[in-house]
């Protein structure tokens, strides 16, 4: 493989937490992809999940454009991430470096506002008016709209309009394929990939996410979509993280009490609470 010049860039707000990593560039009018190229330029949308990091993998391997890998970070307040601790490592520790050494440059968005600013965002109108927007509706994230999708979106308008993107659906994800669209393609469904197929690409690079030890997707800590079982692991090792949600749940004044579609935050603690008061000393100690 022909050896490249490696450069990283952030695009990041003051007092992001990725000011401690080294080397850290802030944006400038440079950072941004001229426009005035004689050939598309090719990204990849990448939440270091398996499928986004497959796609890379297998741009490498088979010699396919590759400018640079986009992520963006949602933040819960300004200085904690919304990233699972475990997967914030492994992309500032791990994956970036990594990629980095093969070559790939990686480009950190991040939008100004966070969960928290959202959360307590003020109803401006209607029956509700006044009120605490509170927590963000399954199915109707205005999360990851405001702080994932936007900034996103708002990089992409400086990019040239043919500008590829490689978005990481995988060949036996037949419904999500069928919703791509203009310049967006698929790698894994190019080659022939599976889910499974994704996992075991990222596992043999040492690019598997520690976070698929208890998941089996992504996701912010405090998704509302989130399963028992990541709920579960934010309870037992993350009781910081865990606190600061009983914390929004006790404000008062919100649109909703509901976490979820059935249950408030406070609701899932009890029930945790609960089964651990009824586990044997053996479970206890395991």
């Amino acid at each position: 493989m022909r050896e490249k010049k490696i450069l990283l860039f952030f695009i990041i707000p003051k007092n992001h937490p990725a000011d401690n990593i080294a080397g850290t560039i802030r944006k400038t009018r440079s950072d941004t992809i001229s426009k005035e190229r004689s050939k598309p330029l090719h990204i990849v949308s990448c939440s270091f999940g398996k499928d986004s990091l497959a796609t890379i993998l297998l741009a490498l391997e088979h010699g396919e454009p590759l400018d640079e890998a986009v992520y963006c970070e949602v933040m819960f307040d300004k200085t904690v991430s919304g990233e699972v601790p475990e997967h914030r490592d492994f992309i500032y520790h791990t994956a970036i470096p990594k990629l980095e050494g093969m070559g790939v440059k990686v480009r950190v968005l991040c939008a100004e506002k966070t969960y928290v600013d959202l959360f307590t965002g003020m109803v401006t109108r209607g029956p509700k008016k006044g009120m605490l927007r509170a927590f963000p509706i399954c199915g109707k994230c205005y999360v990851q709209r405001d702080c994932k999708i936007r900034p996103f979106l708002q990089y992409q308008r400086t990019l040239p309009p043919d500008t590829v993107q490689y978005i990481g659906i995988a060949h036996d994800e037949r419904e999500r394929l069928l919703r791509l669209t203009g310049q967006q393609v698929s790698l894994l469904e190019k080659y022939h990939f599976t889910e499974e197929d994704a996992k075991q690409l990222c596992r043999k690079a040492g690019l598997l996410s520690p976070v698929y030890e208890f998941t089996d997707r992504g996701g912010c800590w405090f998704c509302p979509n989130g399963k028992k079982k990541e709920l579960r692991h934010l309870y037992d090792h993350h009781p910081d993280l865990w606190a600061r949600m009983l914390e929004l749940q006790a404000l008062p004044g919100k649109v909703s009490e509901k976490f979820n579609r059935t249950e408030s935050f406070s609701d899932i603690d009890e029930r945790f609470r609960m089964e651990d008061a009824q586990k044997s000393p053996c479970e206890k100690a395991a």
